[in-house]
Formats: structure tokens, sequence, C-alpha cells
């Protein structure tokens, strides 16, 4: 038996925004037996449209037929994929971390600055540091503050961006294509 090479993509869609838009979008994952991985819905800087970032595992052809299928919802107006080298991707983490004494403030807080992190919160017992970065630098920073006894964790899902000038408005359906589907039903 032969094994798929899988990795992780990211696919973002621009969708009208309505009503159980994420949700129809997230059962299709799952309806097709797609894992997502990290799934984050904001709107954008055009009225009407949310923009959603799906991260999810899978190989070139399931990656081909999940755009294909989300591309045939009626909300959707774009799809684009991205792979590791075309996009910039983000996260946020919300860290916070057990301060035994002032010596383990002291270094929690040094360990945030190399990360570029900071202390949002404090209290004698614990920091609470905020890092927005790659997944691989969020990561690194909460294997350092492990050795400190982390209370909790709160991250985002991934959110990306194409590299250089071409946007995801470059994707967009056609009208016609768009209007096809509603005047059809």
């Amino acid at each position: 038996m032969k094994i798929r090479a899988t990795r992780a993509i990211m696919e973002c869609l621009l969708v009208q925004d309505t009503a159980g838009v994420l949700s129809q979008v997230s059962r299709l994952f799952s309806r097709k037996g797609y894992n997502i991985e990290s799934i984050v819905s904001d709107a954008t800087d055009r009225p009407g449209i949310t923009r959603i970032s799906i991260e999810l595992a899978a190989d070139g052809l399931m990656i081909d037929q999940i755009a294909a299928q989300c591309r045939k919802l009626l909300p959707v107006k774009a799809v684009k994929i991205f792979d590791e080298e075309s996009c910039i991707r983000r996260e946020t983490a919300l860290i916070k971390v057990r301060t035994a004494d002032r010596a383990a403030r002291d270094g929690i807080i040094q360990i945030a600055n190399i990360f570029r992190a900071q202390v949002i919160d404090a209290d004698r017992d614990c920091l609470t540091i905020w890092v927005f970065g790659s997944r691989g630098k969020n990561t690194a920073l909460i294997g350092m503050l492990e050795d400190f006894g982390i209370l909790e964790i709160a991250k985002t899902g991934t959110i990306a961006i194409e590299r250089g000038r071409s946007t995801i408005y470059n994707d967009s359906k056609l009208k016609e294509e768009y209007d096809y589907g509603k005047n059809v039903l």
C-alpha cells in the first residue's frame, strides 16, 4: 500500500457574511473526512464578506478536491490555497505561567523578551504572556516556559496571507459563475 505524503496547507475562503456559513463550510470538510487543524473566521475590509482561514493536513489530490467542493458552495466567493513558501502564517497565544518567586518572574520576563512576547497581566503567583508569531516560535516559547509551570494556554487558529502583491480577491468567482447558482435554485 502506497502512503500519501501529507503536509499542512492553508485554505482561505471569502464568503458572504450570512448566518451559518462557517458551519456550512466546516460540515463540508467533515463530510469528506478531512480533519481541520485550525479554523479562523472574521470580517474583511469589504462589507458583507467574511474571510475563513482553514489549516489542514492533506496531500495534493485531497487539497484539490476540497477546494473544488468549497468553490461549489453558494456563499463562497473565492478559494485560495497557500503552501508554506507562498504565504505568511501567524497565530496568537496567551500563556499563564506560575511565578514561585522574584527570580522566576525575572526569568520568565527575560524569556518573553527574547521571543518578543509581552507580559499582559501580572499577579503575585503568575504572569500572563502574549505572543504573536509562527507556530514554531510560539511552540518554542511554550517549551521554554514549561520549566516554570504553565497554568493555562489559549491559542488562536492560524491566519495566513499571501506574500507579494497577489490577493485572495484575484481568485474570486466570475460574476456569471456566482449568479448561476442563484438562478438555478
